[in-house]
């Protein structure tokens, strides 16, 4: 339990210290402190549709059906994220291009991911048999997660965009940041990652629960 507390408050330091520091780019102003909360919004988007398919590739070789939930529930937490990254770009849109939504290379490609990763759960949804569902879903998920490198990381810098390619990392692979900044940012990646395990380890937990009630009902 000590630790919930230790990330409570760690993560109102990191919350408060992002808004009290100097912008993290100053060309871009005040709008670039979003860059806090939506950098690791899609680095955990990225984290969890991974756990989606390694739990996926378990499921396949093991047959057991609690890695069928775990994939299941890295994939909810990743969609959830991405639906996150997606609405702190846009705000971000607003502010810099005038408008939420322009179809940006960056944007299009997130919104792709999104439709991949909805039609995953509506497989899911569509399908009564559990072992039929769960393999088809874990087969779905290893080729979705193919994807996901592919348009976070390739697709965007194939094309001009309007998105700052270089706000924290420049084109020499070196941060663009320093000091009392960067430990905010990377404290804000640690804190979203240990958050993200946090729900993980909470969606697992209340699965099992909810497989030990359908055996008790089936008894």
């Amino acid at each position: 339990m000590w630790w919930k507390l230790v990330l409570f408050v760690f993560m109102s330091i990191m919350i408060y210290f992002s808004f009290a520091l100097p912008a993290p780019q100053q060309q871009i102003g005040e709008s670039s402190r979003i860059f806090y909360y939506h950098i690791p919004q899609a680095w955990i988007c990225v984290i969890a549709f991974a756990m989606s398919m390694f739990y996926s590739i378990r499921y396949l070789q093991k047959k057991d059906l609690k890695y069928d939930d775990m994939a299941m529930i890295a994939a909810k937490l990743g969609f959830i994220f991405c639906v996150l990254a997606t609405v702190t770009g846009a705000m971000f849109a607003k502010v810099t291009w005038g408008m939420y939504w322009n179809w940006d290379p960056r944007q299009t490609s997130i919104f792709i991911l999104l439709l991949i990763y909805g039609a995953y759960f509506a497989l899911r949804g569509a399908i009564d048999i559990e072992e039929k569902r769960a393999a088809l879903s874990a087969v779905y998920s290893i080729f979705a997660f193919v994807t996901v490198p592919f348009l976070i990381f390739i697709v965007p810098r194939m094309v001009p965009t309007l998105h700052p390619n270089d706000s924290i990392i420049n084109s020499d692979l070196k941060f663009n940041i320093e000091g009392a900044i960067s430990l905010v940012f990377f404290s804000s990646l640690a804190l979203f990652t240990v958050l993200y395990i946090w729900l993980f380890n909470i969606g697992v937990r209340v699965q099992l629960l909810l497989r030990k009630q359908m055996e008790l009902e089936d008894l």
